[in-house]
Order: structure tokens, then C-alpha cells, then sequence
């Protein structure tokens, strides 16, 4: 099943793990990633504590936990590649998103290159 197969039909819980430039690490809950391309995904983000952790440290991890009980899951080991503030993306990727209860200015597109993709449990193979 590809990653973008996976996001698509899977359903569960998602924590992106971040640490700023001095070190003092924070996670958040997310949504499931956009799925780009099989080595590229994206979050949208507003301007908190993980968006300002990614300008002085570029890498995240992504843990999700599939629905149903058990420890079936991911983690994405990331590393952010570039950011944007396009509106017609974000509307474009995220259909069913609906920010009217968030009480944000921006909302960036945070893209990430996969650098490895492990089971939630368990060392797993390598992609």
C-alpha cells in the first residue's frame, strides 16, 4: 500500500514531534499528513510553537496510531524542505479542513522530505 493509500483510507491519531534551535522539544497533535509524493509530505500549520520550532530546526517526526486498538501505526522521521503561504494549495489539499474555529492569521503549507518510515512498533524495514 502506497503512503498516500495508507493517509487516504486509514483512520487513527497523528502527534508531530518538533525541538526548536536551544533544544526544548514540543508535540502536537495533527492531522494525518498531505501526502505529496512518496517522499514528500505536508502539514498545514499556523504561527505556534511547531511552526517556530522548524525555523531553526528543520527536522520532525510523525507518529500515528492507527484506530482499533493495538500499537498498529507509523512513524515518519522528517525533514522540513520548504514552506509557503498559498491559499488555493491549501483549499486545493485540504477539502474537508475546516479552520473557522481556530483563531489564526496564517496558515503555512510545511513541506518535508520522508527521511525513513518505521512501524509504530518495532525496528521494522527501512524504506
Amino acid at each position: 500500500m502506497t503512503m498516500d493509500e495508507y493517509f487516504d483510507t486509514v483512520k487513527g491519531f497523528g502527534v508531530l514531534a518538533t525541538a526548536g534551535g536551544d533544544g526544548k522539544v514540543n508535540a502536537a497533535v495533527f492531522a494525518r499528513p498531505h501526502v505529496m509524493d512518496e517522499q514528500t509530505v505536508a502539514f498545514i500549520m499556523a504561527e505556534r510553537l511547531t511552526y517556530e520550532n522548524l525555523r531553526s530546526n528543520p527536522w520532525a517526526t510523525y507518529i500515528f496510531l492507527e484506530e482499533g486498538g493495538g500499537w498498529a501505526g507509523k512513524r515518519l522521521y522528517l525533514r522540513k524542505i520548504r514552506e509557503e503561504e498559498n491559499e488555493e494549495l491549501r483549499r486545493e489539499i485540504c477539502r474537508r479542513c475546516d479552520y473557522s474555529r481556530y483563531d489564526v492569521r496564517k496558515r503555512f503549507i510545511v513541506h518535508f522530505r520522508v527521511e525513513r518510515e518505521l512501524p509504530l512498533i518495532g525496528a521494522g524495514e527501512e524504506r
